[in-house]
């Protein structure tokens, strides 16, 4: 059985990421080096997660998380902790059909000796009640992060991740992890091999779990490669249609998506009808921060075709990239938007019943 996480309507969470503090890490920057060292950088750390943490419960979020606030990358910084990678030669690699990064190598076969965020994920228990949300890479992103030397297999490597993902999960399970999430934006890339072994690859990650688990699916991060690529999506954005079938019939419990200020058919929902889903609400490629009103536009289209109690307002991906100052304020954003809509949910369910004579 699994636990309940969330008994409020319409509970707000984020995607993943949020900015980190400027005396931590450059601003608006992936994979920013930190401006700390030694003992001093593990005390920031450990300072940004508490505001960040912070930022969300004052901004109404229901669902909270660390804001990936330890990590400089929301792959690689998993993947620095496994034996079986060589990050002193790195290789070029285009991730996700769209554009180059210089990635580790898999020299060696891949293990994990301990947990990776554990630590983290107990002393953000100790800071707060509410539920916890905590996300990994998914097995295909990893893959689809780094250069394989040894396996000479995606699929193969993936399986393998998948047994670490697992091992690492239950760990963080343990630590009073609520939901734990899978970030798979690459199952937006390769479709026939999400539905050939990538979502199989995700089942085996969550093999075992109580808590409840999401996968993450969406076009990118608020960058100049995702921003550009999204431009020769056309008019509709249909990557979904591909993918969400299986994803149905699997055992993920909630599958967070993309859809404000997107081209996503709204309608294509309805073909996870059943699953919980964390509506993306929150655009976070422009520094322009919504209105309530928009994020309840939002979320009342997805409403009709998602059912009420299974709706999860969110954000569309992680905001890292953004100001700290816009990020805050997209926060405030999505509780009031998500406020609007559950009055107007509860007005509706003390209405009186009319009776056509």
């Amino acid at each position: 059985m699994k636990k309940a996480t969330q008994k409020r309507l319409l509970p707000t969470s984020t995607a993943g990421s949020l900015p980190k503090p400027s005396w931590l890490a450059q601003s608006e920057t992936l994979w920013s080096p930190w401006k700390l060292q030694g003992d001093e950088l593990v005390d920031g750390k450990q300072d940004a997660l508490s505001l960040s943490l912070q930022d969300q419960q004052l901004a109404g979020i229901d669902i909270v998380s660390d804001g990936e606030q330890t990590r400089q990358h929301f792959v690689t910084t998993f993947i620095e902790h496994l034996s079986g990678v060589d990050f002193e030669h790195k290789q070029t690699v285009k991730i996700r059909d769209r554009y180059d990064a210089s990635v580790p190598t898999v020299v060696a076969d891949v293990s994990l000796a301990k947990s990776v965020f554990a630590e983290d994920a107990k002393r953000l228990r100790q800071q707060t009640n509410q539920p916890i949300k905590w996300a990994l890479p998914g097995p295909m992103t990893m893959v689809d992060t780094l250069f394989d030397a040894h396996y000479n297999s995606r699929e193969k490597l993936a399986w393998e991740f998948a047994n670490i993902l697992n091992q690492e999960a239950k760990a963080l399970e343990a630590a009073g992890v609520d939901i734990i999430q899978f970030d798979e934006p690459a199952f937006n890339v390769f479709f026939d091999d999400v539905n050939a072994w990538g979502i199989a690859c995700l089942e085996r990650a969550v093999e075992g779990l109580k808590c409840e688990t999401a996968v993450h699916i969406c076009y990118g991060y608020g960058i100049k490669a995702n921003t550009d690529w999204k431009k020769t999506l056309g008019s509709e954005w249909r990557q979904y249609e591909d993918i969400f079938p299986k994803l149905q019939q699997s055992s993920i419990d909630i599958i967070s998506l993309e859809c404000h200020n997107s081209h996503v058919p709204i309608e294509l929902l309805e073909l996870i009808r059943g699953k919980k889903v964390m509506v993306g609400a929150i655009d976070v490629t422009r520094n322009n921060i919504e209105s309530a009103e928009e994020v309840a536009n939002t979320l009342r289209a997805a409403l009709k075709y998602v059912d009420a109690d299974k709706l999860y307002p969110c954000t569309n991906c992680g905001m890292a990239p953004l100001p700290r100052d816009v990020a805050k304020g997209k926060l405030n954003a999505l509780s009031a938007g998500a406020d609007i809509v559950r009055k107007e949910l509860a007005k509706e369910k003390i209405a009186p019943t009319c009776e056509v004579q």
